[in-house]
Order: C-alpha cells, then structure tokens, then sequence
C-alpha cells in the first residue's frame, strides 16, 4: 500500500484537490483545499493513534482523510458520495488492497452530516476531525461588511483545539470565539447537525464527545 506521504505527493489527487476548491471557492464556500485535507487527516491519525489502534488504521484514517472532499470536483451536493467514487478509481489505479479501499471509500461516503454514519473507526475519526476544523484561516472573502453566517462563524473562531483527555475517555473540541464577528447563536445554527455527528463518532470510538465555546461547556 501506499503511504498517506505518497499520496499527498501524488500529482493527479493534487490537482483533484485544487479544482475541487477552485469550484467551491466560485460558490462562495470556505477553504476546502491542502490546508483543510493536511489538518483533517493529522487529526485523524492523532485521533485513532491515541487511542491505541494499528499504525495501518492510522494510515488508513489519514488517507481517507486527505482524500475527503475530492467529491467538490463534481459538485458540492452529495460530494461524500461522488468522493467516495472518485477515490475508488483512484485506489483501485494506484494497486490498494481491496479491503483497504472499501475502508477508506466507506469513511469518505460517510463524512457529510446530511447522509453520513460513523460505521467503524476510520470514518468515526474523518467525521470528527473534520468537523472540528473551524477556524479564521479558511474565510476566503476579506470584506467583514459582506459576510455570510459561514464565513462570520468560521471569522469568529480565533482558536479551536480537539483533545482525547488523559483516560481516553473523553474528546473535548474547545472553540474560543471572538463575539465581534459571530456569534455561539451562530455556530449552532450551522453547525448543530455536525456537533450531533461529532457525538455519535465519539461514541463509536467509545468516548464522551464535549463542545466547550469560550470556556463554557454547551455539549
């Protein structure tokens, strides 16, 4: 198999990656190009290494990871799915291992919060991380004056941080926002659905899923 390094240095899927965003970034949506998929997949990995699983697990949430939002390229509705697609064909070309593919395709299939289930440990890990990447970096329009909620929300937040406690009992994501920009009203108009993924991932991870806003726990 291929390593997650590999394939971040494949130029075909660099180049999904990019055109992917380039659509998103017509439709007005936040950063969803290298920055996005390079943090989802370290958190992942961080996410199932802490927690004891194998080192191929890991490569296999980081590569799943990484490879998330290839679906963008089609169209952003039901991307999970023309993802999911999209990577077959391209694990399947690079020579993956059949159960490896029918992992990582699983996990991408299941990462949208509109139709997606945390079946098994990798796609628990994928949802989990890349929910959690809220953050002012990925707010591509410069002017405050004609923000959107998801650009006011994602503006907001000038630190988040997703955590396993000591025990490995619980997964804490704490969001520190600034109220100038956005609101925690804000946050959970838009990202309520995802915070109730957050909770079933954790659960299937078997932990406690905890959103503190501003030192305030709200979950």
């Amino acid at each position: 198999m291929m390593t997650y390094e590999q394939i971040r240095e494949n130029p075909t899927i660099q180049t999904y990656i990019a055109q992917a965003d380039k659509s998103l970034a017509a439709l007005g949506y936040t950063e969803h190009s290298y920055a996005h998929v390079t943090r989802v997949a370290e958190m992942a990995g961080y996410i199932l290494e802490t927690l004891g699983y194998d080192e191929h697990t890991v490569e296999l949430s980081k590569i799943a990871s990484y490879l998330h939002d290839i679906g963008n390229l089609v169209n952003r509705s039901e991307h999970s799915q023309s993802g999911a697609v999209m990577a077959f064909r391209i694990l399947d070309n690079l020579g993956f291992d059949p159960l490896d593919i029918a992992t990582i395709v699983t996990a991408i299939g299941n990462h949208d919060e509109g139709t997606g289930i945390p079946v098994d440990e990798v796609a628990a890990a994928l949802i989990l991380a890349d929910k959690s990447d809220v953050r002012r970096s990925r707010v591509r329009n410069q002017d405050i004056q004609t923000f959107d909620i998801h650009d006011r929300v994602n503006y907001s937040v000038t630190k988040s941080e997703l955590k396993i406690n000591e025990a490995h009992t619980l997964i804490k994501l704490k969001l520190t926002v600034d109220n100038r920009f956005g609101s925690v009203m804000d946050y959970f108009e838009i990202f309520m659905g995802r915070m109730l993924m957050c909770r079933k991932a954790a659960e299937k991870l078997g932990l406690q899923f905890k959103l503190m806003i501003n030192e305030q726990q709200l979950i």
